[in-house]
Order: C-alpha cells, then structure tokens, then sequence
C-alpha cells in the first residue's frame, strides 16, 4: 500500500476548493505521497480537523468570508501545537506580507496557476516528510 498525505483545504468557495483539487490531481510530484483532501468551509470546521489531527498540509483561502485565511493561519499557528504547514492562496501578489505576517510556509495568487500551486504544495510535503523522519 502506497503512503498517503492528507491535505486539508479550506475556502468558503467551492470553485476553489476544486481548483485545489484540480492542480493538485492525485500526487503534485512524482516523489511525493499520493494526496487525500479534507475539505472545510468554515473556519470552525478546520479547527475542527485539526483538533482530530493527521492533516500534513493546510491550504488556506486568503479571500474567504467570514474569516479570511490569513487570519485563521495565524490562529492556527498561535493555537494549534504543532500546526502543519500552511499554503495560502492570496488575492494579490501584493499581499505577500500579510501572508509572512500570517506565518504560512507559502503562497500562491488566485486565480491558480496549476504548476506554480503544484510544486508549492509538493515542497511543503516533502519538508513534512523531513521533518517526520
């Protein structure tokens, strides 16, 4: 049985959420785990998930509502021990700031490109799999 990496996406926008699904289709490189997602679309829901753990990456929407993602990575990182690594999508490349000040490992810009989100993502899983070795 091959290993599996659980992704958990969340945006209030499930066109996004497909977009996720979409660029990342069943591995976003070849030398990394086959990818499952759990998908969120309130920030309580992805709390949720946390809380239960077994989620190797968090992909955030920076334009969601109520609650944008980077807002709720900071929470995440503030409250959450050991919170995965987080890959936000943002509205702008302007808004790579917020995106450092929210404390997430990466980001990309909406609408996604699928090549640039794949190899963000793959580069978090392969630093989680580091990390866990």
């Amino acid at each position: 049985m091959q290993p599996t990496a659980t992704v958990l996406v969340y945006s209030d926008d499930s066109n996004t959420r497909e977009q996720v699904r979409m660029a990342t289709g069943r591995r976003p490189a070849p030398d990394v785990p086959l990818v499952e997602f759990v998908e969120c679309a309130t920030p309580a829901a992805v709390l949720r998930e946390l809380d239960k753990g077994g989620i190797d990456v968090v992909v955030l929407d920076g334009e969601a509502v109520p609650m944008g993602g980077m807002g709720l990575c900071r929470q995440i990182k503030d409250e959450v021990f050991n919170a995965p690594p987080v890959l936000l999508l943002m509205g702008r490349p302007q808004d790579a700031w917020l995106a450092t000040w929210s404390r997430a490992e990466s980001a990309v810009t909406l609408p996604l490109d699928p090549v640039e989100f794949a190899a963000a993502l793959a580069s978090l899983l392969r630093q989680k799999k580091l990390q866990s070795a």
